[in-house]
């Protein structure tokens, strides 16, 4: 059987047992092409399947080889997507789009460029691979006919194991209470806006706020309603301070570049049995995934109030925080790789 060609900008290591997944079921052979990346884990240099790195203006020749069973491309890059497309087209070879958004970046190159060839590609591709169910939706509605959903997924086993170092990180904070915060600096994750919450929900010496990856400061996590930034963790410690933490909250906002596709550190947490506080603007809650009131609470983007209103509700209620966790660990578990394969599957499989 002929490989796939896959177009991707990196292969960031959340990614990474999702391919071998997808190259158990389909022979794959990425195209790498890198340049500027959203993920704060970068990509890996061995993505573990057939790969090669190449330059942007060499995917049409590559796609147009006739070499390949179907290209797939995502969004990244400035080139890469109508390289890709066209090439397929030259050597009547299917093309798969694999889409992200649920919004179209407002910026001025996107206007010019990006959103027109979107509209032809929705209903050009002989497929459509999306994140989630309101990624599909907005391809649909954009002409999509062929669409299918490979959901968001972490590695479960990993992402719900357990370490010693959990109880280490819980004698350094005493604090009876702790929310976890976990992604990069930057207006669209919210930071900011869980600041003003935080000082908002008018919490004591009950209660710690750890952001993980935005700045950086002492990894001590101090008591008394106090801020700590310790800045970027490997894996292996953002799945502890995730297992330490009584809530993890997400409050991406919408900006004219951005709007949360997904948002894996929602199935990081909930693989620890963690539950949520999102905004409506995260992939992970209009994908299905963060459900109000059954695993966590969801607010509206940018209100702080509302916010501190949640965060008071879960630090007052362990009742309640038991009934969401337990419920986050149970709905977390459908999303693994193997899903994500599948989506794949079932989009390439049938094309010719």
């Amino acid at each position: 059987m002929r490989p796939v060609l896959f177009v991707t900008n990196h292969v960031p290591p959340e990614r990474v047992g999702a391919f071998a997944a997808l190259h158990r079921r389909l022979p794959v052979e990425l195209a790498i092409f890198g340049g500027r990346s959203t993920h704060a884990t970068g990509g890996v240099a061995d993505p573990r399947v057939p790969h090669r790195y190449v330059q942007q203006r060499e995917i049409r020749a590559l796609a147009a080889s006739g070499d390949y069973r179907a290209v797939v491309c995502g969004t990244a890059g400035r080139v890469a997507l109508p390289a890709a497309w066209l090439g397929a087209r030259a050597a009547r070879t299917p093309f798969v789009l694999w889409t992200a958004l649920w919004a179209h970046p407002r910026t001025p190159a996107h206007l010019a460029g990006g959103a027109p060839l979107l509209a032809g590609l929705y209903r050009d591709a002989a497929a459509v691979v999306a994140y989630g169910p309101h990624v599909a939706a907005f391809a649909r509605a954009r002409g999509a006919r062929n669409v299918h959903i490979a959901p968001q997924a972490v590695d479960n086993a990993f992402w719900g194991g357990s370490s010693s170092k959990v109880a280490d990180l819980r004698a350094d904070a005493p604090a009876a209470f702790t929310a976890a915060f976990v992604g990069r600096s930057g207006r669209a994750k919210g930071a900011a806006v869980l600041l003003d919450a935080w000082r908002l929900s008018g919490f004591g010496a009950s209660a710690a706020l750890v952001l993980v990856g935005a700045g950086s400061g002492p990894p001590r996590i101090p008591a008394g309603g106090a801020v700590a930034s310790v800045g970027p963790q490997g894996p292996e410690q953002v799945r502890n301070y995730l297992a330490a933490a009584d809530v993890c909250v997400i409050p991406s906002l919408r900006t004219r570049s951005f709007r949360e596709p997904w948002g894996l550190v929602a199935n990081e947490a909930m693989n620890q049995s963690t539950p949520i506080i999102a905004s409506d603007e995260v992939g992970a809650v209009a994908g299905g995934l963060v459900r109000h009131e059954r695993n966590g609470l969801v607010v509206r983007a940018g209100d702080a109030g509302e916010l501190a209103a949640a965060l008071r509700r879960v630090h007052d209620d362990p009742d309640l925080r038991a009934r969401l966790g337990a419920n986050a660990r149970r709905d977390v578990t459908p999303y693994t790789f193997d899903a994500w394969a599948a989506g794949f599957d079932a989009a390439i499989g049938p094309l010719r």
